[in-house]
């Protein structure tokens, strides 16, 4: 599992990323703050532009977006199961 480190107003805040898929050109990825056993997971969209040094992602609130992309993941593995 992919560790990533996202940098926040706050300080730094350490992500494992669970997977990953493309949407209508969208990168998505579904990560979570603890590498085993079950936690909240956030499904995150990149919002850099092309051409950027480094990926921007947002935390996806768009309830038909999330939905969505709920689904996508969890039609991808089993072993996700979104509440």
């Amino acid at each position: 599992m992919d560790k990533i480190v996202f940098e926040t107003e706050d300080g730094t805040v350490d992500f494992f990323v669970l997977d990953q898929t493309r949407i209508g050109g969208t990168d998505y990825i579904l990560v979570t703050e603890e590498e085993e056993g079950d936690s909240d997971a956030l499904i995150l969209k990149d919002t850099s532009k092309d051409g950027d040094e480094e990926a921007l992602y947002e935390i996806v609130e768009d309830e038909r977006e999330l939905s969505a992309v709920a689904e996508v993941f969890a039609k991808m593995d089993d072993d996700i199961a979104f509440e």
